[in-house]
């Protein structure tokens, strides 16, 4: 008998489960352009030397050019395959940088050698930045061992407290990530610590509005259903054995979580506990940012190219 575990498995098989089947789903398109702000950071060429040799992203390096060239001798890296803009200032490195990816000479911009904050303004500039108008939000995309899906977490790094507007935002960013990884209607959770309604808790209160405004067809692209409890989000067992219905109990693909510390705390534990690969973007920008963190592993940058390049494509 066809059922709803029939159904989701059928949706399943279609949908990238993995990083490696993302990295498949670039050698069907045409190759990307990574601009990288303050380049002479040797993580940062590392990776971007691995984007090149596996085919993912050709590289403009704009920063240092002395440095950059120390750096690629250190690591192996024949610079002859990448174009490089000799600026010294790392504030007018990473504006150009910015411009390079805003007048369609790159596709996506990643963070090198450069403090958050002076990225950031760049990346908002109002004569060259890639702001849209819509709230800027980080989705990371996470493998996780035993899931037979890839997970989406959203806002471990960029937004603080966000209110139901917000949310409503965050959630359109992470459809146009969830959509590049072939996930074609993706199902979202706004998780909470519990799965009912509870005016005393503001976030099950949102999470109930945001399923509102996704049946009313607010929120486009996606299935909203909360609010979830973690568990009952992720696992079909928890969601039977408490009585959770709905299609998103059990099979969530984007976690919603309510504010950073608790996306933030979930995002390292899964990084430093579990058995999982990860990358991640700041999305809402008219293209991909790769923002990375210095303690972010080699692979976690590589595949933050990935889904740039996905991203990238989509749009």
């Amino acid at each position: 008998m066809y059922n709803k575990r029939d159904k989701i498995r059928n949706e399943r098989c279609i949908m990238s489960k993995n990083f490696d089947d993302l990295l498949s789903k670039l050698k069907g398109i045409q190759r990307k352009k990574l601009a990288v702000a303050v380049a002479q950071d040797e993580p940062v060429l590392e990776a971007v030397k691995e984007a090149n040799d596996k085919g993912i992203a050709d590289a403009i390096l704009v920063g240092n050019k002395e440095e950059i060239s120390l750096i690629a001798k250190n690591i192996g890296m024949d610079l002859n395959k990448f174009e490089i803009v000799n600026i010294e200032e790392p504030k007018k490195a990473t504006l150009h940088a910015v411009e390079l990816v805003s007048i369609g000479r790159a596709d996506m911009l990643m963070k090198g050698l450069v403090d958050t904050a002076t990225f950031l303004r760049s990346v908002l500039n109002k004569e060259v930045g890639l702001r849209t108008g819509s709230l800027m939000s980080h989705v990371a995309v996470f493998e996780i061992e035993g899931f037979d899906r890839l997970i989406l977490l959203t806002d471990a790094a960029f937004n603080t407290y966000p209110e139901l507007k917000d949310k409503a935002q965050i959630i359109k960013n992470s459809v146009v990530v969830a959509k590049a990884c072939g996930i074609q209607t993706p199902k979202v959770a706004p998780i909470c610590a519990v799965e009912v309604v509870n005016p005393d808790m503001q976030a099950t209160v949102d999470a109930a509005l945001l399923s509102k405004m996704s049946d009313r067809g607010q929120i486009k692209g996606c299935i909203v259903d909360g609010p979830l409890a973690l568990d009952n989000a992720l696992s079909i067992e928890a969601a039977e054995h408490k009585g959770v219905s709905g299609s998103v109990a059990g099979n969530a693909d984007i976690l919603l979580l309510p504010n950073i510390e608790t996306a933030n705390v979930m995002y390292k534990t899964l990084t430093y506990t579990a058995h999982t690969k990860n990358g991640g973007i700041l999305v809402g920008t008219s293209a991909p940012v790769i923002l990375t963190s210095r303690a972010d592993s080699f692979e976690t940058k590589v595949n933050s190219i990935v889904l740039a390049a996905l991203v990238a494509e989509n749009k």
